[in-house]
């Protein structure tokens, strides 16, 4: 697991819209926190690749992660928010993908297969009508 220092999130602070009483047009507590990912020397090569493509539309073109937080009324609430988010994003990104090897199924597998089908098979024709050979 990946853990980034804080000196490398870069915070902005601006009023939010939404429920906040009489603060709401006065305190900037809406959150974007900016995360250089493409020059970050905390994360690997392989978590870089993965931490970018699983940012979608919240990676810039210049590889910055921006997260903006405005789900809570208090500033710091907002800023753990938009950490605890990040972190998620990396931790998602540090486990390696584990690749599936395809494998050939084996010859008492298709046995069994074939003898399933031709037993329906015979289930399933003894369901028509009677016909003149019975």
């Amino acid at each position: 697991m990946t853990i980034i220092p804080e000196s490398e999130l870069e915070f902005r602070f601006f009023r939010a819209g939404g429920p906040g009483g009489q603060n709401v047009n006065k305190v900037s507590t809406a959150v974007q926190m900016r995360f250089d990912a493409r020059n970050s020397p905390s994360l690997t090569e392989p978590v870089r690749a993965r931490l970018m493509k699983l940012a979608g539309s919240r990676l810039t073109l210049d590889g910055i992660i921006l997260i903006t937080a405005v789900r809570y009324r208090t500033q710091e609430r907002n800023r753990a928010d938009a950490i605890e988010r990040l972190q998620g994003l990396v931790d998602k990104a540090s486990v390696a993908p584990v690749y599936r090897v395809p494998t050939k199924p084996t010859r008492a597998s298709k046995e069994r297969r074939l003898e399933g089908k031709a037993k329906r098979s015979t289930i399933k024709s003894g369901r028509g009508r009677p016909g003149a050979d019975d």
